[in-house]
């Protein structure tokens, strides 16, 4: 396999930040425990950026077709039977990214009102819940897309 010499997307960058600002954080958050110079916050911090990462690595992956497969009986099968097993496959998972979705807008519509946020950053909870909701639906519509292409993986 030889490295890709395209620039990585925007989304890539996007992702491989937030998940060095996770590490960087946690990294100085053990050295000042250590040293007597506790990060208050770390895990705060932490959690918000694993949040945006995870959110971009499913979207990348889906956009990629880069998904963990295992393909011991579909690959014995037909051309035909395998475009359209993976076309159903597709439209289970779109499936479920929209029930994830639904209980996502679901949660952020009942708490709407309130003032959530983190107890010592008091980053916003809701930011937080619009990343989720906007990789839901990206990653969902890709899935539509891909199922009604029928792109093979």
């Amino acid at each position: 396999m030889t490295p890709s010499t395209r620039a990585p997307s925007p989304l890539i960058l996007v992702g491989g930040a937030a998940l060095l600002v996770a590490v960087a954080t946690d990294a100085l958050a053990v050295i000042g425990r250590h040293v007597g110079l506790p990060l208050l916050g770390s895990i705060e911090i932490v959690q918000a950026a694993v949040l945006v990462a995870s959110a971009v690595a499913i979207l990348v992956a889906t956009i990629e077709v880069r998904h963990a497969a295992v393909h011991l009986l579909v690959d014995r099968m037909g051309d035909r039977a395998q475009a359209i097993l993976l076309r159903i496959s597709r439209a289970i998972a779109a499936l479920l990214f929209v029930a994830l979705l639904a209980g996502a807008g679901w949660m952020a519509w009942d708490l709407a009102g309130g003032r959530e946020e983190s107890e010592l950053l008091h980053i916003p909870y809701a930011v937080l819940r619009v990343i989720e909701i906007a990789s839901l639906i990206a990653t969902a519509l890709v899935l539509i897309v891909q199922m009604i292409r029928g792109r093979r993986a």
